[in-house]
């Protein structure tokens, strides 16, 4: 793996331009947490991007001359994989896990406005009964 990272012309204006898009993909990740509507969107665009990986690798194989130095599409989808797919999963993976962070405080704060209520209806419900024994 490590002799394969080393053949790689990394300076390649393709591979600089895919680079740039997942740090691009990871900042609007990132800088949209509060937006739960734009991150479903990005999510299944992103998730739909590594669904087309396969055909996107076939695209590419076939045509690599036109914007690439070097082969690098591999029927095994090895090198998609690698410097497409993951990256893109694991701003999939970022945007569930916070998801899960919102969802658990969210529950949290609904707790603690249940037992704020409860409370507060227990209280009513102890005035009421006080008020009811001083009136008898």
């Amino acid at each position: 793996m490590r002799k394969i990272m080393f053949t790689i012309d990394w300076w390649d204006p393709w591979l600089i331009g895919l680079i740039m898009m997942h740090i691009l993909t990871t900042t609007t990740t990132l800088m949209t947490r509060n937006n739960t509507n734009f991150q479903i969107f990005l999510f299944l665009i992103l998730l739909s991007a590594v669904y087309f990986s396969e055909s996107i690798n076939e695209y590419a194989a076939m045509n690599w001359r036109s914007f690439s130095k070097q082969q690098y599409f591999d029927s095994n989808g090895l090198f998609i994989s690698t410097v497409f797919s993951i990256p893109i999963l694991l701003n999939c993976m970022i945007l569930i896990g916070a998801w899960l962070y919102n969802s658990t405080q969210m529950m949290a704060k609904l707790k603690v406005a249940q037992l704020k209520d409860k409370l507060r209806r227990e209280r009513l419900q102890q005035q009421a009964s006080e008020e009811h024994l001083k009136n008898q």
